[in-house]
């Protein structure tokens, strides 16, 4: 995989050398804002990630370059979210819970914060090795204009959980040199370790062991499989009418 184009003065927002930006206002998300960038240019857009300035949530997407099958290549996705993990782990408070609903929801403390989701070409096929994958992702940052948090008990947001107001581009960049470390892992000693480290963020059933086979799915027991790309196509998080995270 590689990783990242952004327009934005390096004194707002301080990416890894891999990196470049395009900082969005006004976009409706930055995952549509992805697909009509490599719908653009293609492979050459690989490299990129977006910001989009919209209130009350942080809102990225990073296009990168597979160098394999799309049908093992999704593992990008749970390469990233770790990522996502570790950096929203380093900012919050210290020993609260962050897991994942499988495969694409954030829960800090009991709680969907956000998730994350990914793209990949429509006509290409398991066996081939796409031209770009997208990996967005998106978090609350408040939930002032929800009204009563009572109301919407499942859901929470990094300012309810003690984050600072100044999160947005700290996050970003934890998430970017984050997403650098954790590719270079896979590259130099294969997906087993970032394997672990996600599903040490899993609630899985316990007496059972707990694998991620090549294509990405969760293999519980001798038996039991949690598919990735079928719940890949519809997120969990995702309020289809809103086009945020479900409250």
């Amino acid at each position: 995989m590689t990783a990242l184009d952004l327009d934005v003065p390096s004194t707002a927002l301080a990416l890894p050398p891999a990196f470049t930006g395009l900082l969005v206002q006004g976009a409706c998300d930055a995952f549509t804002e992805a697909l009509a960038l490599v719908g653009r240019d293609g492979s050459d857009a690989a490299g990129t990630l977006i910001l989009t300035e919209r209130a009350n949530v942080l809102d990225l997407a990073v296009v990168l370059a597979p160098d394999e099958p799309l049908g093992s290549a999704r593992r990008a996705f749970l390469a990233a979210m770790t990522a996502l993990a570790d950096a929203v782990g380093a900012h919050g408070p210290p020993e609260m819970p962050l897991t994942f609903g499988w495969p694409d929801v954030l829960v800090f403390d009991g709680a969907r914060l956000g998730g994350g989701r990914l793209g990949w070409p429509a006509t290409c096929t398991e066996t081939s090795t796409p031209d770009w994958l997208v990996f967005s992702a998106m978090l609350i940052l408040s939930k002032a204009g929800a009204g009563d948090p009572g109301l919407t008990p499942g859901s929470t947001a990094l300012d309810e959980e003690g984050f600072p107001a100044d999160i947005r581009y700290p996050l970003v960049e934890s998430f970017a040199r984050n997403l650098i470390r954790t590719f270079s892992l896979w590259a130099e000693d294969g997906f087993d370790g970032i394997a672990a480290r996600y599903l040490a963020h899993l609630p899985t059933p316990s007496g059972l062991s707990v694998r991620i086979d090549r294509e990405g799915d969760v293999i519980l027991g001798e038996s039991e499989r949690w598919s990735l790309a079928r719940l890949l196509r519809e997120p969990a998080w995702l309020d289809p009418e809103t086009g945020t995270v479900r409250l």
